[in-house]
């Protein structure tokens, strides 16, 4: 008799201060099917990323106190990447974006732009 192994559901941290946007971001990710742990600011967050299996990051640039370039910079230093990192932001900015990629961002989702459907469908893209 064959033994299946289940699925395991892909797993997402989100790092966002935003009440409002946590909240959407959080139903549709759930209720597309993916196990999503929220963190509210950059200490929290670096605890999620340290401790839980993740496949992708959604982290917000930002953040009080320590803002997702912070971040970037603490996970590439201690080599805790275990996933793909996708910036959230409503900042166009350049050279921030630039800053992104060069710390191990795999991508960044303009928040203005984003609409529940398109969340899911980025989100797809990079696991």
């Amino acid at each position: 008799m064959e033994t299946t192994q289940p699925i395991r559901k892909k797993v997402i941290i989100l790092i966002e201060d935003d009440v409002s946007l946590r909240t959407l971001y959080l139903a549709v990710l759930l209720d597309a099917g993916f196990d999503v742990q929220v963190a509210l600011e950059a200490e929290l967050g670096l605890d999620l990323i340290k401790t839980i299996n993740w496949d992708l990051l959604l982290l917000d640039i930002m953040l009080p106190v320590k803002d997702g370039i912070s971040i970037l910079k603490v996970m590439s230093d201690e080599h805790l990447k275990k996933g793909k990192i996708v910036m959230l932001t409503n900042i166009n900015n350049e050279n921030i974006i630039k800053d992104a990629f060069k710390y191990g961002a795999d991508g960044y989702i303009i928040k203005s732009d984003v609409t529940p459907g398109s969340l899911v469908t980025e989100v797809r893209t990079f696991i």
